[in-house]
């Protein structure tokens, strides 16, 4: 083969022909191109888009409100069980021995009327669709510590006109009225979920903005300025990470008095170490840079150089701090109305739920099941999400 063939020079269309055309992507549309392909991250910002909608229109087109109380429903389990009573009437046998109607997919109708009640024989008579119902749990027999629940076989009975119930008809169905139940006050659990989200999603954003603006102020100062300044700025900062910061918040809580407002202004003013160490050490490693002492030479001023030269370039890491601190600020609401710090009644926080059901765990396990859930939920979410955008946002990945 002749070698002069082997280095032959091609024509610039061939060469055209063969580059693959690419558009140019800004660092943003890099960042979430990068996003999309992060399937956990996508899982948690699409559940963070459902809870917020969610927990905004969902009260609004509830019938009823988060302090509605109905008594005579309390305690009722998102799944009961429907016993046939005939003639196309069913019953639930509550935990307290008392019937109420429901329909035959598990609809609350209310609690049957009550005619008479024997407290030494243990049996409740009741009318149902114009016949004598009796509710007979004499042979029922008290739970105590050491019984082996394998040897309760006694049941209660239901006699129609003095007519026994086959229950072996009964039927678990879902709760078509309460999805997740009623508490103790007879309250709906979904309902009040769903406002517990508003409370937690809003102490959540609105603590962080303030985490956010006055963290952005203070290390963007500090660390721009440098030298001693910065030195008793950070000594501050030490002084104030030194004292764990819930109990600031807890003793703030309690000087100030518990609420909506007051858990916002505590978490706000505490929070905002972290992302103050964050952006000064941002800003250290940016002032020195060429756009930075060309900003200087051309004579602009330094809080224009912060706030629009240095603190733009840091906002990937920034962005990703301030995700991670909604789950934070939203876990130590939760915490704070678990204590008795947080919000008052009749309002409802997750933390509130979760201490109401504490009381009645071991006979109504549901009503702490729904907040736990919750919380969980949005804690991985909002983690998968910070987690992802981390990724994303760090240019030593960028291809």
């Amino acid at each position: 083969m002749n070698s002069n063939r082997e280095w032959e020079l091609i024509s610039h269309e061939i060469k055209e022909e063969k580059e693959v055309p690419r558009p140019s992507l800004t660092y943003w549309q890099d960042a979430w191109r990068r996003l999309r392909k992060n399937s956990l991250a996508m899982i948690g910002f699409v559940a963070i888009i459902l809870i917020v909608l969610v927990a905004i229109l969902g009260p609004m087109v509830s019938k009823v409100s988060y302090s509605d109380q109905v008594l005579e429903l309390a305690n009722i389990p998102p799944r009961f069980e429907r016993v046939d009573i005939g003639d196309g009437h069913y019953v639930y046998v509550h935990k307290e021995y008392k019937l109420i109607e429901v329909t035959e997919n598990g609809e609350i109708l209310g609690v049957a009327n009550k005619l008479k009640e024997d407290k030494v024989g243990r049996k409740v008579t009741y009318e149902i669709g114009g016949k004598e119902v009796v509710l007979d749990y004499s042979g029922v027999k008290k739970k105590k510590k050491n019984d082996n629940p394998a040897e309760e076989t006694a049941k209660y009975k239901i006699l129609v006109e003095g007519k026994a119930v086959d229950l072996s008809n009964s039927k678990k169905v879902f709760n078509k009225s309460y999805l997740l139940g009623t508490d103790g006050m007879g309250r709906d659990i979904w309902i009040r979920v769903l406002y517990g989200a508003r409370i937690s999603l809003t102490v959540g954003l609105v603590a962080s903005l303030v985490n956010l603006l006055i963290g952005i102020i203070y290390g963007g100062i500090a660390g721009y300025e440098g030298g001693r300044l910065d030195n008793i700025m950070m000594r501050i900062v030490d002084i104030i990470n030194s004292i764990p910061s819930l109990l600031i918040v807890i003793l703030l809580m309690v000087v100030i008095g518990p609420g909506l407002n007051t858990i916002i202004m505590t978490i706000g003013l505490i929070y905002w170490v972290s992302m103050a160490r964050l952006v000064r050490g941002q800003v250290l490693s940016l002032k020195e840079q060429e756009f930075v002492l060309a900003a200087r030479a051309l004579g602009v001023s330094k809080t224009k150089i912060i706030l629009k030269h240095l603190i733009p370039n840091a906002m990937g890491p920034i962005i990703v701090s301030l995700t991670m601190s909604i789950p934070s600020a939203i876990f130590t609401e939760a915490f704070l109305s678990f204590i008795g710090l947080g919000v008052s009644a009749p309002e409802a926080s997750w933390g509130t739920l979760a201490n109401d059901a504490l009381g009645v765990i071991r006979s109504y396990p549901y009503q702490l099941v729904a907040p736990a859930v919750a919380i969980a939920i949005t804690m991985f979410a909002f983690n998968f999400l910070g987690d992802g955008l981390r990724d994303a946002l760090d240019p030593r990945l960028r291809k």
